[in-house]
């Protein structure tokens, strides 16, 4: 196995590996509808096991005929939808290693990956913006198109699937197997591919369940990128364990109508995405009077159940929040209407799973306790968050180095995360170790190679790159003595600004959609040495610069305008 440089002991049953699971449904529920697809203006497609099992097999089949060496890696870019699902599993089933990529990737990202994993064949399916994408596909690379891919003029799986044979009988893989690897942003901006078995996410799969519940009578929404790890465990991983119904999302625009037609038992989302849900609900009712008639018991239950059906979530019975911090007044905002949502805490590394709140119990401002099976310490000298499972990645694809730096000495993964533990136990996360920081998206973003972007600008002496838990990131820039001066001239501002404006245009434009900047921000006192800003060898010092705007940020962001100049 490639680099399987993180051995842990994986006590997951061959019963609950994936193809494992496939075959059980496949023979035992062969009728049950598990996938619904929206096909535009309001059609739909419903899959059943049987469906999926015969699209799975013939596309697997597809795939071994081009004799590609068992463990080749074969990639998937392609936004949430049934075929990615028959996707991953045809790879899996034919011996191979599913590559996900996110279905936002700039050009450049996308061959950095497929010429990394050195994928051997590409998946193209549901894409908003392929005509950009498409020339980061090395020539050469054989691709296939899933049904709902932009217009194209490449092989059709239709067209496959309809002149190729089911694959037959039920080959397996072993849980020590390599099943996927997973790339994320390192501290570099470099993208890492974290390796994950099939073991792993059964393991992982297995533990989270034990806490929160999720059987055949579930009903999720798929909306996350399935390229992201929460995804990925949770709706795929939870479909293969449990045979629930999975509804994908349409788009943006259909997100309400998707969700209200799912009618989800349990939901997953982002911060932000939560707080979207609460400023609609107050644009149709002013905030004060919803707490007012939340405080009348005799009408509380039925304000909140209306609120809820509102947002297709009236019977939702796990709810959960993730991959960033949820604010306290939040959660205790959804728990007023009788929903409470668990948080919970993972990483790609560890398959999502290491930290969660218990149903029922809430515990604002944590991440609450270890899953079942997961370790977990703070480091005392640099207070680090640490654990260990399980469900430990095989390490960084092709970095032993990077693989071996990801443990501690003694074995624990390096989370990267900074926390500290209450009275009874449950995690408080406050920060990160390092720069890596990440949005309320749920991305990591790695400041460094924005910055050198960003700094390439006659007006700029030095810059910064931050925003941990908003939408998006934001860069702050101190200008040269001469820019400043100039500065000071209202004509001249209004011109440098111009200036600045097209340069963050140009900057964005190479950056992925989750990395790129709201707005610059031009601050007027300059850093220096003497007022702690820089280090004597002139580098700035991003702590101190949090510390001094970062009441700031979300005024910043929330200011509309490319370009911001701070006084003070």
């Amino acid at each position: 196995m490639p680099n399987a440089a993180i051995a842990t002991a994986h006590p997951a049953t061959a019963d609950t590996l994936a193809l494992q699971r496939l075959y059980h449904w496949e023979r035992t529920e062969p009728d049950r509808v598990v996938l619904t697809q929206p096909l535009g203006a309001g059609a739909t497609r419903d899959y059943t096991w049987t469906q999926v099992l015969d699209e799975t097999r013939r596309m697997a089949a597809h795939l071994k005929s081009r004799g590609f060496e068992p463990g080749s890696r074969i990639a998937i870019l392609s936004k949430n939808c049934a075929h990615w699902l028959m996707c991953d599993f045809a790879i899996w089933m034919a011996g191979y290693v599913s590559v996900p990529l996110y279905p936002t990737l700039a050009a450049g990202t996308i061959r950095q990956i497929l010429e990394h994993s050195e994928a051997r064949l590409l998946f193209v399916g549901k894409l908003d913006g392929w005509g950009a994408m498409k020339a980061g596909v090395p020539p050469g690379l054989p691709c296939i198109a899933t049904p709902l891919a932009p217009p194209n003029d490449l092989p059709q799986w239709e067209s496959i699937v309809a002149s190729t044979a089911p694959l037959a009988g039920r080959p397996v893989r072993d849980g020590a197997e390599l099943a996927t690897i997973m790339y994320t942003s390192g501290t570099t901006g470099m993208p890492k591919g974290v390796m994950h078995s099939f073991a792993t996410f059964a393991w992982s799969l297995d533990s989270a369940r034990k806490r929160i519940s999720l059987g055949s009578d579930a009903r999720m929404l798929s909306y996350l990128p399935l390229a992201h790890v929460a995804e990925r465990t949770l709706v795929e991983h939870g479909l293969l364990a449990s045979s629930m119904h999975v509804y994908f999302a349409e788009s943006l625009e259909t997100f309400v109508a998707d969700l209200q037609r799912a009618r989800p038992t349990a939901f997953f989302s982002v911060p932000r995405l939560w707080v979207k849900f609460q400023q609609g609900v107050h644009a149709k009712m002013p905030p004060a009077k919803l707490a007012r008639l939340l405080k009348i018991p005799i009408v509380r239950r039925v304000v909140g159940k209306k609120v809820l059906a509102g947002l297709g979530l009236d019977r939702c019975t796990i709810a959960a929040g993730g991959a960033a911090p949820m604010p306290p007044e939040l959660l205790r905002w959804y728990e007023s209407l009788g929903l409470p949502i668990i948080e919970v805490y993972g990483m790609t590394e560890n398959c999502g799973v290491s930290h969660a709140t218990l149903p029922g119990v809430p515990r604002p401002g944590t991440v609450g306790r270890t899953y079942e099976g997961v370790q977990s310490r703070v480091d005392p000298a640099s207070g680090e968050i640490q654990m260990k499972s399980p469900g430990l990645m095989l390490g960084y694809y092709k970095e032993p180095g990077l693989s071996a730096e990801a443990l501690t000495a003694d074995g624990w993964l390096h989370t990267g995360d900074k926390g500290e533990l209450d009275a009874e136990g449950n995690l408080r996360i406050t920060g990160r170790v390092k720069d890596l920081f990440k949005t309320s998206k749920g991305k990591y973003v790695a400041p460094a190679p924005i910055e050198d972007r960003l700094v390439m600008n006659g007006a700029v002496e030095a810059c910064v790159v931050t925003g941990a838990n908003l939408g998006q990131p934001l860069g702050i820039v101190m200008l040269n003595a001469e820019a400043a001066a100039r500065s000071q001239d209202m004509l001249q501002r209004r011109a440098m600004e111009v200036s600045l404006s097209a340069h963050l245009d140009a900057v964005n434009a190479r950056l992925d959609p989750h990395e790129q900047l709201d707005c610059l921000v031009v601050v007027s006192e300059p850093w220096t040495v003497d007022n702690g800003f820089i280090t004597p060898t002139f580098k700035v010092k991003r702590n101190r610069i949090e510390e001094a705007y970062g009441a700031l940020f979300e005024r910043w962001a929330g200011a509309g305008a490319p370009v911001v100049w701070h006084q003070g």
